[in-house]
């Protein structure tokens, strides 16, 4: 058996005749890894008043076979009985698209599953190619947005005939939205053999480090109809070897749809077929997984991603050193790692002190000193804090604190002021506590660095949290702090201890 670094998987719409379960089953013993998941009937109907039970069950099914799982959203006739994958995201009116994509997007979630694979739709004839590309904007924008409130993935897959047909066409709609991190590309093997101009290795090349997700089947280059492998144009061996050259590693699904009639017979042929094919890939594969920085990206040994004893991060966790490698090669992936982050690692605290970080606290504060030292566009970072909950907004300012004596780039500096300036007008204990650490203590104005001093005298938080406070107390903290303490005084109300350490007059009795 060769030895690739992504996973074979098959296309649950190749199992229609089969209940999911029993298609589980025999996947599991043909010997795949993964699952390519269509919702809808006759598997998992997303608009099932249970579909969250099941959702969960299928999730604890899929551990326990240690299955991945990609979320497939092309079910032919679930939104209109009357015709076939109405409405899509071009349509006028998208609201059920809409709806389902949320949904798939929840379920997803649940079923931890890589990504959501979604496409565009064809262009209706009431629409101008123009319009159908202002609604797409705006359209995945918003399900962009939604998807990465609940740390998913979405991979806008290029299908012929639809407005967005090549590998081509989806870059530029990602550019378009501004480079969401959480929006990558699905690429169809098949497909390419019929629309990419530069044939399926130009086309997976072009995809590169957005690659999220693989559709794998044979095709004619004059019909978009899915085949067995060998019996169509492509050459499998060269995809597989270029998805070796670029270091892919996620999912390689067989999609054949219309061919459950023969599902057993054709998984057990196809992964025949794939492992062939990827003989060359393999030795291609074993040279692209390795980090451009050095080390190897699978964690199997010397890696930089070790965070440096400069950043003031704990050493790492196993699954902190592979994430930290993966968003230095991609920083698409660091909202679903940041989202995932706390079941990986846990969230014990790492040590007996008042607002200790936490285990997930460090995990995702490397992902953030990985994305700065790669360069990454900031508001990466902040989009991980506007979105994320209150942990990961935690491991996003502890990030940032570990920068802090960095020579960071402006754009960094300056978003680091705003993510310390907003925890700071928050009554979240935990923000408010790391939000004063060393890159307020470095960065911050003395005006702001005052009020996050008394803000902690307000909330109750120890001065301990607050980084290099003699070094920068000074007589106009202490005035503030004495009107503070005359004030709680006033009111009847106890004076924290703390105040002391910055006004020494308050330990008189």
């Amino acid at each position: 058996m060769t030895d690739v670094p992504w996973t074979w998987g098959y296309g649950t719409n190749g199992f229609a005749d089969h209940a999911l379960p029993d298609a589980l089953d025999v996947l599991q013993a043909t010997g795949y890894g993964a699952v390519a998941l269509t919702l809808g009937h006759p598997h998992l109907d997303p608009f099932a008043s249970d579909w969250r039970a099941e959702a969960t069950a299928l999730a604890g099914d899929l551990r326990r076979r240690g299955l991945r799982v990609v979320v497939e959203t092309g079910a032919r006739y679930l939104l209109d009985p009357f015709v076939k994958h109405r409405p899509t995201l071009v349509d006028r009116d998208a609201e059920r698209r809409m709806a389902f994509l949320r949904r798939a997007i929840e379920i997803a979630e649940i079923l931890d599953a890589d990504c959501v694979s979604l496409w565009s739709g064809v262009l209706p004839d009431d629409v101008t190619a123009d319009a159908a590309r202002v609604l797409l904007d705006a359209r995945l924008a918003e399900i962009v947005g939604f998807a990465a409130s609940h740390g998913v993935v979405l991979a806008l897959e290029p299908e012929p005939g639809m407005l967005v047909e090549t590998v081509a066409d989806a870059v530029a709609v990602r550019a378009r939205l501004g480079h969401p991190a959480n929006l990558g590309l699905t690429v169809d093997l098949g497909h390419c053999v019929v629309v990419e101009p530069e044939g399926v290795v130009g086309a997976l090349r072009a995809a590169g480090p957005l690659l999220r997700n693989v559709q794998a089947d044979d095709m004619r280059s004059d019909a978009h109809e899915h085949l067995p492998f060998g019996e169509g144009e492509l050459d499998l061996a060269a995809a597989l070897a270029t998805l070796g050259e670029i270091g892919y590693r996620g999912v390689v699904a067989v999609e054949l749809p219309r061919h459950s009639h023969a599902a057993p017979a054709l998984a057990r042929h196809s992964l025949d077929a794939l492992r062939a094919a990827s003989l060359p890939a393999t030795a291609a594969g074993t040279g692209a997984l390795t980090s451009p920085k050095g080390g190897d990206a699978a964690g199997g040994g010397p890696s930089r991603a070790e965070p440096s004893s400069a950043s003031g991060i704990p050493s790492a966790h196993p699954w902190t050193v592979a994430a930290v490698e993966t968003v230095r090669r991609d920083a698409a992936r660091a909202a679903r790692l940041f989202a995932e982050a706390g079941r990986q690692v846990g969230r014990d605290p790492l040590d007996d002190v008042p607002y200790a970080p936490t285990v997930d606290d460090a995990a995702r504060a490397a992902l953030v000193v990985a994305l700065a030292e790669e360069g990454t566009d900031p508001a990466v970072v902040t989009a991980l804090y506007d979105r994320g909950d209150d942990a990961e907004r935690r491991g996003v300012l502890r990030g940032i604190n570990a920068l802090a004596d960095a020579d960071l780039d402006p754009r960094w500096r300056d978003a680091g002021r705003a993510l310390m300036l907003d925890a700071l007008r928050t009554n979240d204990t935990r923000l408010v506590a790391v939000a004063m650490g060393a890159f307020a203590a470095r960065h911050l104005d003395d005006h702001a660095w005052r009020h996050g001093v008394l803000k902690l005298a307000f909330l109750g938080i120890p001065f301990s949290v607050v980084h290099d406070l003699t070094g920068r107390a000074d007589d106009e903290l202490a005035a503030m702090a004495a009107r503070f303490a005359e004030e709680r005084r006033a009111a009847g109300r106890s004076v924290p201890d703390d105040l002391a350490l910055v006004l020494p007059a308050l330990s008189q009795p």
